[in-house]
């Protein structure tokens, strides 16, 4: 899946999805949904399964779109990978943690660009590591990173 998804939920995202993408995508919407911090909200943002501060919690919105929450993780389907978005992954101690633990989790080779990690060996996504690094900032955590990164 390339193009956008006009899917609605998340449910009908992974549905819509080739079989072989169905079960690693619903278990990391399950890691996932386990271990994100209180206040994250589920939703669908930009055709993809996303992970947001909803406006409830930082009315302000996402600065490209107010009207849109702040986005935090997204979770897609592309052509050739599954795509995990973490918005905190952009540089930092957060990012510097992961590069470590990464090759203790998995064999895999490490696929990250700014923000996106390509989970391309599907028998080798580290499901654990992943519910790690989700625990690891909580919706204040972002909103203050984001604010000072702008």
């Amino acid at each position: 899946m390339t193009r956008q998804s006009s899917t609605t939920t998340p449910s009908a995202y992974i549905a819509a999805l080739p079989a072989e993408r169905q079960a690693p995508v619903r278990k990391l919407r399950r890691v996932l949904k386990l271990h994100l911090p209180r206040g994250f909200e589920e939703t669908m943002d930009y055709g993809m399964i996303a992970y947001v501060v909803p406006h409830a919690l930082y009315p302000s919105g996402y600065h490209a779109d107010p009207k849109r929450p702040l986005p935090f993780m997204n979770l897609a389907s592309q052509k050739q990978y599954i795509a995990l978005y973490h918005m905190g992954l952009h540089d930092g101690p957060l990012l510097s943690w992961f590069r470590r633990q990464w090759p203790q989790h998995t064999e895999a080779k490490l696929d990250l660009g700014k923000s996106c990690l390509r989970l391309k060996r599907l028998d080798q996504v580290p499901y654990p590591l992943i519910g790690e690094l989700a625990a690891k900032m909580t919706p204040a955590e972002w909103i203050a990173v984001y604010e000072r990164s702008r």
